[in-house]
């Protein structure tokens, strides 16, 4: 259950950056530390899997611009996806740094 709390709370805070941006002033620090947090956490061990989440952090807000042309929910899509980007991009820097350490140091 710990490990989901970075998770849940990430997920709150890119809700409420995404319907109140002026609330919360600090929405994206805050995902991206929580996602760095996420990312110590449990490290990802596949390979293909952190390739997976270093395009996902890449891309999902190229995609995620397409939703604009739905009517009134589009730009809530838009930002909500754009915010967990960030989160993402939080846990897969967490996971270079945890890959770049076992290589540096030995086990």
């Amino acid at each position: 259950m710990q490990r989901k709390i970075p998770l849940y709370l990430g997920l709150l805070v890119a809700v409420v950056g995404t319907v109140a941006p002026d609330a919360f002033a600090y929405a994206g620090l805050s995902l991206v530390l929580l996602g760095a947090i996420d990312g110590f956490m449990a490290p990802i061990e596949d390979a293909a899997v952190r390739v997976a989440y270093y395009v996902l952090a890449a891309s999902l807000p190229t995609m995620a611009d397409h939703l604009d042309a739905i009517p009134v929910a589009g730009a809530y899509l838009n930002g909500f996806l754009d915010q967990l980007a960030i989160f993402i991009a939080g846990v897969a820097l967490a996971n270079i740094f945890v890959q770049v350490k076992k290589r540096v140091m030995p086990a």
